[in-house]
């Protein structure tokens, strides 16, 4: 262990002129993110090199049949280096990155892609995970992950006019105004049929009911990408139905799937294989059946379930997990078009190579919610131990984190134990596998 002290007063010879002055929230919450400078040297091994070789290109199939009259993508936000170096130096690319050594991964069409363990947090590897992508249907899981412990699946609700305001020819589960369904029912026709109408009526009641109720939802939904450290993510639908300035990335969305398999009901409805929508006597609607769209729960042995999506502009998006030997992993494609395969295919055969790797192999980590919480400052931490015994204070349902203070006080010998305590705790991933393009 003689390396840390070493690698702790290198890091601080960075970090302490910082720590001297205030920073803003959301940059400091995205720098207690990021592995510090000495442990990404280790990651990627001589980074001076590595950045000047070519990224590698992602295996592609040769497309069966090309789409046509697709509309043109929209413009993502420029690269942020403090987003992308998120969970790992080596995730900051717009190429492929697997472990050292590793076996290729499988051809897919998904522009982006991203495999990692849920369990460890281990990223085991991807294509462009950090690249900004448009979401399409997948963002109902962020929406799962933001209010789905708020409602209570048994209460029943009426539905109303404005829960059918959806895109045209979008898909829908088929409620009706007037028609009454449990909130139970309507996450399954979320994540079976993925159904754009019970979207709205989620959203609309989780954020009060009222004509206001799903922008506020949509405004918790961010909130919530902002405390998992998912800070490619911006909603604008709580669908995922195409709206200006919508994005989210490979990596973000294993940060969201990794909070929505922690929920027991998500786990449950995303692996039921047929549900049932009731009748409506009194508006003369019969009942009917619908089924989960997601093919790998019937094909795949192991599968979690998870969540497929498509729209004519983000194409086909999907997310999904399973498990095999004692191990978890989840898979997140984007952009991604179904010829010669579907997208829970690309998602079966990037889950087969991620289990056909070896448990230690990674290229970069999940962070946690614990990563980018702010830390109180070296102040207001003295207010309060002499104030009496701390009380857990409530973290903001949205809107960014306070700004973080760093009292100049500080002593350097604090800085460098913080250091290294939290260098003997990081996982050192192996270096990915960097060569020049052919």
């Amino acid at each position: 262990m003689a390396v840390i002290p070493r690698l702790a007063a290198a890091a601080a010879s960075v970090l302490l002129p910082a720590l001297l002055t205030a920073a803003p929230a959301q940059a400091a919450v995205r720098a207690q993110a990021a592995p510090p400078p000495a442990a990404q040297a280790q990651v990627v091994g001589a980074p001076a090199r590595a950045r000047a070789q070519a990224e590698i290109p992602c295996p592609k199939p040769k497309v069966i049949e090309k789409p046509k009259n697709v509309p043109p993508r929209p413009v993502p936000p420029p690269d942020n280096p403090a987003d992308t170096a998120i969970g790992g130096p080596a995730l900051a690319t717009h190429g492929l990155v697997v472990p050292l050594g590793a076996k290729p991964p499988p051809a897919v069409t998904a522009t982006t892609w991203m495999v990692a363990d849920l369990d460890t947090g281990q990223v085991l590897g991807g294509c462009g995970p950090h690249v900004h992508q448009t979401p399409a249907s997948v963002q109902k899981t962020l929406l799962a992950a933001t209010v789905m412990d708020k409602l209570d699946p048994r209460q029943v609700i009426t539905a109303v006019p404005s829960d059918l305001k959806i895109e045209a020819h979008s898909s829908a589960v088929g409620i009706v105004p007037g028609g009454r369904y449990s909130i139970g029912t309507l996450w399954l026709g979320l994540l079976l049929n993925s159904g754009n109408d019970a979207a709205n009526a989620l959203a609309r009641l989780a954020g009060g009911g009222g004509p206001d109720g799903v922008a506020r939802t949509v405004a918790a939904m961010n909130a919530e990408a902002k405390r998992l450290g998912a800070f490619q993510t911006h909603a604008v639908t709580p669908s995922g139905l195409d709206g200006k300035g919508q994005f989210t990335s490979a990596y973000d969305l294993a940060l969201i799937a990794r909070e929505d398999f922690t929920k027991p009901d998500f786990r449950r409805y995303v692996l039921t294989k047929t549900a049932y929508m009731p009748a409506q006597p009194k508006l003369k609607k019969p009942g009917f059946q619908f089924q989960n769209e997601n093919k790998l729960i019937y094909n795949y042995p192991g599968a979690m379930g998870g969540k497929t999506g498509f729209t004519t502009v983000a194409r086909t998006s999907y997310m999904s997990a399973a498990q095999r030997n004692g191990r978890r992993l989840v898979v997140t494609l984007l952009g991604a078009e179904t010829r010669p395969m579907r997208g829970w295919q690309q998602g079966e055969a990037l889950l087969n190579w991620g289990f056909s790797l070896p448990r230690d192999a990674s290229v970069g980590t999940l962070i946690t919610p614990a990563d980018v919480a702010p830390r109180p400052s070296a102040e207001s931490a003295a207010a309060k131990t002499s104030a009496g015994p701390a009380v857990p204070e409530a973290r903001a349902a949205s809107g960014p984190p306070r700004t973080l203070e760093i009292a100049a006080t500080a002593s350097v010998a604090g800085v460098l134990a913080l250091l290294a305590v939290r260098l003997r705790a990081a996982r050192k991933p192996r270096p990915p596998r960097q060569q020049p393009t052919s």
